[in-house]
């Protein structure tokens, strides 16, 4: 019998069952990601609401609260590292925040679809092979430089194109540091109470302490 190491992502099999495949801890813990966040959002939706007469002044500015939106993305694919695993986590937030009320309405749903594959592609990049602190920080930005082209011709086409080019500057960093920063460090904190040893995040730590 042959075990793969999660970070490499090479095809052989542990106990029969080939590394790149979901089990049901996998798929509960994912499910659960995006049904916990998609609640949180409900909230963190309202921000932007009471920020109105700030950035009313300067629009750009909200680019800086964008990375928090890509965090199921980005938690679930750090903890489960599936394919698929953050696109699935971020339509799940998604789409029950907007059945929960969201003030976007079915755009919430096209934003998490966007945001998910944005994730998803930076961890693509690797062949799920890599799950560190330097591609999660590209899956922010990636998933922010989508958003932003979404949001541009969705909500913003009467914003001058230097003020949208500010926007995504903001928008790529807050995707950098509260998606990819943020992310990985929940991720790592989670995987140090030894929560999460079932899953492929928690067993590389337990193999690791035991080196």
């Amino acid at each position: 019998m042959t075990e793969t190491t999660e970070t490499t992502g090479t095809s052989a099999t542990t106990g029969g069952r080939r590394a790149g495949s979901w089990r049901t801890i996998d798929l509960l813990v994912t499910v659960l990601i995006g049904a916990a966040f998609g609640v949180a959002f409900l909230g963190y939706g309202q921000l932007y609401t009471l920020i109105g007469p700030l950035t009313s002044a300067f629009k750009p500015a909200e680019g800086l609260l964008m990375g928090i939106w890509f965090l199921p993305a980005m938690v679930a694919m750090l903890l489960v590292r599936k394919p698929g695993a953050a696109l699935l986590a971020e339509m799940i937030a998604a789409v029950l925040s907007m059945l929960l009320g969201s003030q976007w309405g079915w755009g919430t749903a096209m934003s998490g679809l966007v945001q998910g594959m944005g994730v998803e592609l930076a961890f693509l990049l690797t062949a799920y092979r890599r799950f560190t602190l330097p591609v999660a920080m590209l899956g922010g930005v990636i998933a922010a430089a989508v958003e932003w082209l979404y949001e541009k011709f969705s909500y913003y086409q009467d914003m001058a194109w230097s003020a949208s080019f500010l926007m995504l500057a903001m928008c790529l960093i807050s995707g950098a540091v509260l998606c990819g920063l943020l992310g990985w460090a929940a991720s790592r904190a989670l995987v140090a109470t030894g929560a999460v040893d079932t899953l492929a995040a928690g067993r590389e730590h337990s193999r690791a302490a035991a080196v």
